[in-house]
């Protein structure tokens, strides 16, 4: 079995858009590089960053509640620490995150953008060192079964955008629904990267909304219940050895490479 990575995503600000990477550096026990590094608190939410804590994702703007996110294209520089937002191809808002004059730029945007949605004032949150706000305490990278998707599509009848389900690496060469025959194993690269697969992922009404148009169109955990008696799609996995990866890597589990 040979698993080939198609795609690397990350998702810098929590709910909103992808970025699109070639190459990936995994740390050991680390989180997927630049992903969900910030989040937009709507309203108090009681984050402590000296003590941070997991939060539920209610707490924060997100597409399972605020589906008008999706119309937003993102961006974040790192070298500048920037967050651009365009919408319908315009920029909108920009700020340098590590600044507090950068962060009441962007939440001002929120605040006009989605006065209705808005449970308090909306807050720009940085996570701590070894910190970040991901759906799962213990998600630190995800992977998407592309074949998994590509059935799903079958089931429903519509096209389905594996950006739905907002994962890291989109992943092919698995039979559909393999991806779960996983769990408890280890994956390795050529390069050296170890990835320990640690559960499955639950899917939300996130997913439901069309991630260009911003329209709740789908019914996902829905129709993954009445077609396979679940609502998952997806892996979580740790990383047990760093290193770099990249689009058209392989992936073999260590009892293979073992093997051979």
């Amino acid at each position: 079995m040979s698993i080939r990575i198609a795609s690397l995503q990350r998702y810098p600000v929590k709910g909103l858009s992808p970025e699109n990477l070639e190459t990936a550096t995994l740390d050991k026990g680390g989180y997927f590089p630049g992903d969900r590094l910030f989040a937009i608190e709507n309203g108090p939410a009681g984050f402590e960053p000296s003590s941070p804590q997991h939060q539920p994702k209610i707490k924060f703007l997100m597409l399972m509640r605020n589906e008008s996110l999706a119309r937003l294209k993102t961006r974040y520089l790192d070298r500048i620490t920037t967050l651009f937002i365009e919408e319908g191809g315009r920029e909108v808002a920009r700020g340098d995150l590590s600044t507090e004059q950068g962060r009441l730029a962007i939440e001002a945007f929120f605040r006009r953008y989605m006065p209705r949605e808005l449970r308090g004032p909306p807050k720009v949150l940085t996570a701590p060192d070894g910190f970040r706000f991901t759906d799962s305490r213990r998600g630190y990278v995800s992977l998407i079964n592309l074949a998994s998707v590509r059935q799903l599509e079958t089931v429903i009848g519509a096209p389905v955008d594996p950006l739905r389900f907002r994962g890291n690496l989109h992943i092919d060469g698995l039979e559909p629904w393999a991806e779960f025959d996983l769990v408890g194993q280890v994956l390795t690269t050529a390069s050296g990267v170890r990835l320990k697969v640690t559960k499955r992922i639950e899917r939300c009404a996130a997913t439901n909304v069309d991630p260009d148009t911003g329209i709740r169109d789908l019914q996902i955990p829905k129709s993954l219940m009445q077609a396979y008696g679940h609502f998952d799609c997806g892996i979580y996995a740790e990383v047990l050895s760093g290193g770099s990866i990249a689009v058209g890597d392989h992936l073999e589990t260590e009892q293979a490479t073992l093997a051979l």
